[in-house]
């Protein structure tokens, strides 16, 4: 909003009935009223921008807060928690001293409109959030959803969001150790860009986002402000697409990471310094966010002289530069007496620093244009106290016909050949198939610390050198499951990135969320969020692993068509010693492969009833933490002790896809057979969740199935590594040569 005559706060006192933009600025007609009655007169031009975009479902979550405050009120008991919900991101002790922080993202609706710049950015941001904790960003995580693989948008998004990737976080120096890429055509038009990023930290090197101490300064650092993003990811991301296009298309920020990776280590070096009292990125909603947050969060107010930032574009107005979303920018509070000290480590990182306020004894944000007031507000109110909904939600009427549309009784092959055919079929599927022409853009082991990354179970990194200490992260949702039933849906996504993170030997300690969902203006959507995150905070509470932070992205939605309810887990472990990793390769010919945990016959939702039949319907797999928590022991505990050259976790595809994905990564072949009490076709394609295979040496055999026993975990050997191909005795063999031409052939062939 740009007005002919500066709208100060003396201007707006005098003129209450002046007409002004609310409406096209995202609010509704009651938010407007109830920042007109907080401020006891009409907001400035100033106050409306910033009061629009902090108030916007994406950094408001006014929507969603009724729901998220349960992963608060069922949190576990957990010493590792050091911070979470609320700050930048949570973080947690991982031992000898080390704190870890870790966050998930969305950049959704800007990966669709801009897939270079809207992907590159998300990974941006999410690392300052890791930096502005006080740790230094280590490894980066990208869950992925695309719409069908053979549309022809797919091809224009895909490349586009990949290569913003890859671009920005290969520039930074950080290896890309895990994520998903998954194809659906409820994506259509709705990609979902999630993105996240892992820190290391020395427990007193924690940083919080507060502005205290009156008279210290508030410092701007980093790159200019320009136009880019003004409204950005705050508005953008507060809307549905319509059928024909976005309804709102303001510009998608542009990202520059080496001017990003000056950035960091530029605050790496002032903290290390001791010179900041208080720090705040700036992503969504800018300058806005950053000082609203800092003064609502300290113990005074805040005056900023908005004319002294820094531009990149001299004609930006007030409104424009306090809703710009360029990136590269943090906002950090310093003590009079250390700030030269803060300019010279900014000059020597060639980083533009300026001085553009200060903290007051007050209890107000105020800003200043050239020496007029246009801002005078309560910043918690701004920050804070936004709007609270409490949006009506129902079980939709379509739910009951979807859950009988039972996958269980969808025809099955109905011999060994046709059942080897719609394996090699499944192998071959985009969601199933190697996605290394995707993982291979990216650097997985810059640094030198990656011990274990794509297209393993989990992504795995060293932080300390001397003693092997190591953190894992594994990342997982499954839309289908999700739309079936939301609460299981949610906790399947849960155990099943636990179940990674056990499977590679680290122990599960906390998540962080990405909550993708369609609008929340349906009934139906919102039953489908409160339900999934009523059965994540359920599950969390059994599994004992706290949320310490994440992400809503709501509006993913076009026209009247939602995604998939699509609850993103990223679950982060911790291991002792990285050496003791485990592998999903079968490298060594001759161990034994046995099968952890119960196969029922639990199909909805699978990629067998998706490739072959193209149906949802039915229930999803049935969750069972506890022995979801048991697996993950046993896991961990044969890990630790050499009991295990490989393990890999049963999901997406089931048995043979797991075996298939281990035989291929160690170049050897698996001959198996089908235990008593279920036939080839369950074997081989069922989902049942709470289930892993592992090679076990023969020398290991009694110490690892007496350890079983004793637990209570079911264990059944079903095969040797052996030869060039998966043969299932009895039904049908294949050679690995067949299987890496199915599995690495279909996505180079679809984006070619």
């Amino acid at each position: 909003m740009t007005l002919k005559t500066l709208d100060t706060v003396k201007h707006a006192s005098g003129t209450p009935e002046a007409e002004q933009p609310w409406k096209e600025l995202g609010l509704k007609e009651d938010e407007y009223a109830r920042i007109r009655e907080i401020l006891e007169r009409r907001p400035t031009g100033a106050e409306l921008a910033m009061y629009s975009v902090m108030w916007s479902e994406h950094c408001s979550y006014k929507s969603s807060k009724v729901h998220l405050k349960q992963f608060g009120e069922k949190a576990p008991a957990n010493d590792a928690m050091l911070v979470g919900i609320g700050e930048n991101a949570g973080v947690v002790d991982v031992g000898q001293g080390y704190a870890v922080t870790f966050k998930v993202e969305s950049h959704n609706h800007p990966s669709y409109i801009e897939p270079y710049q809207g992907a590159a950015t998300g990974v941006g941001g999410i690392v300052r959030d890791i930096l502005a904790m006080g740790a230094r960003p280590v490894a980066v995580v990208d869950p992925l959803r695309f719409g069908a693989a053979d549309h022809p948008d797919t091809k224009r998004v895909l490349p586009g969001v990949v290569a913003g990737i890859g671009g920005y976080g290969n520039c930074l120096g950080l290896p890309n150790i895990g994520g998903e890429v998954v194809f659906d055509a409820c994506y259509q038009g709705n990609p979902l860009v999630n993105a996240g990023c892992i820190g290391v930290m020395r427990h007193e090197d924690i940083h919080l986002a507060k502005a205290s101490g009156p008279g210290n300064k508030v410092i701007l650092y980093g790159a200019r402000t320009g136009g880019d993003g003004i409204g950005g990811v705050s508005v953008l991301a507060s809307e549905t697409f319509e059928s024909t296009g976005p309804a709102k298309r303001p510009a998608v920020q542009v990202g520059d990471p080496f001017q990003e990776k000056l950035l960091i280590e530029c605050t790496l070096e002032i903290f290390r310094e001791k010179l900041v009292a208080g720090i705040q990125d700036l992503g969504g909603a800018g300058l806005s966010c950053a000082t609203s947050e800092l003064a609502s969060a300290g113990s005074g107010g805040m005056r900023v002289e908005l004319d002294t930032v820094p531009l990149r574009d001299a004609t930006l107005s007030p409104e424009e530069i306090l809703m710009s979303e360029s990136q590269e920018r943090m906002c950090a509070v310093v003590e009079p007496d250390k700030v030269d000290r803060f300019m010279e480590i900014c000059e020597k990182w060639d980083v533009i620093a300026t001085v553009i306020g200060e903290v007051t004894e007050g209890e107000r944000l105020e800003i200043f244009w050239h020496g007029e007031q246009i801002v005078d507000v309560p910043p918690r109110s701004v920050a804070h106290d936004g709007p609270v909904y409490h949006r009506p939600y129902a079980r939709p009427d379509w739910q009951d016909a979807l859950q009988a549309d039972d996958a269980n009784k969808l025809a099955r092959p109905a011999n060994s050949a046709e059942l080897r055919e719609q394996v090699l079929r499944l192998i071959a599927s985009p969601n199933q198939a190697s996605k290394a022409w995707i993982t291979d853009q990216y650097d997985r082991f810059v640094q030198g610390n990656t011990v274990l990354a794509q297209p393993e179970d989990a992504g795995m990194v060293r932080i300390d050198e001397e003693s092997n200490l190591g953190v894992a992260m594994a990342t997982d949702g499954n839309g289908r499951y999700a739309k079936l039933d939301p609460y299981a849906g949610a906790q399947l996504a849960l155990a099943e990135a636990y179940r990674n993170v056990a499977a590679s030997g680290a122990k599960p300690l906390a998540i962080s969320d990405c909550l993708n969902f369609g609008s929340p203006e349906d009934p139906a959507v919102m039953w489908q969020f409160a339900e999934a995150t009523r059965g994540l905070a359920d599950g969390c509470l059994q599994l004992g692993t706290p949320v310490t932070g994440g992400n809503v992205s709501l509006y993913n939605q076009t026209g009247e068509t939602a995604i998939h309810p699509t609850p993103v887990v990223a679950v982060l472990g911790v291991i002792d010693d990285v050496n003791r990793r485990t592998p999903i390769a079968f490298k060594e010919e001759g161990q034994l492969l046995y099968l952890l945990g119960e196969t029922r016959e639990e199909f909805g939702g699978s990629a067998w009833s998706q490739v072959v039949h193209d149906h949802l319907g039915g229930l999803p797999p049935a969750v069972d933490l506890d022995r979801e928590k048991l697996l993950g022991e046993i896991l961990i505990s044969a890990s630790r002790d050499g009991m295990v050259d490989a393990a890999h976790d049963l999901s997406d595809g089931g048995l043979i896809q797991a075996v298939t994905e281990s035989c291929l990564r160690g170049g050897n072949g698996a001959r198996l057979v089908v235990p008593d009490g279920l036939d080839a076709f369950t074997f081989l394609l069922s989902e049942s969740a709470g289930r892993a295979v592992v090679s076990v040496p023969r020398s290991e055999e009694l110490r690892f199935t007496d350890m079983c026993g004793a637990r209570g975990l079911p264990v059944t050997r079903i095969g040797v590594v052996d030869g060039d191909a998966i043969e299932i005795q009895g039904e049908f063999s294949v050679t690995l040569a067949e299987l890496k031409d199915a599995h690495e052939g279909t996505i180079p062939a679809l984006l070619a």
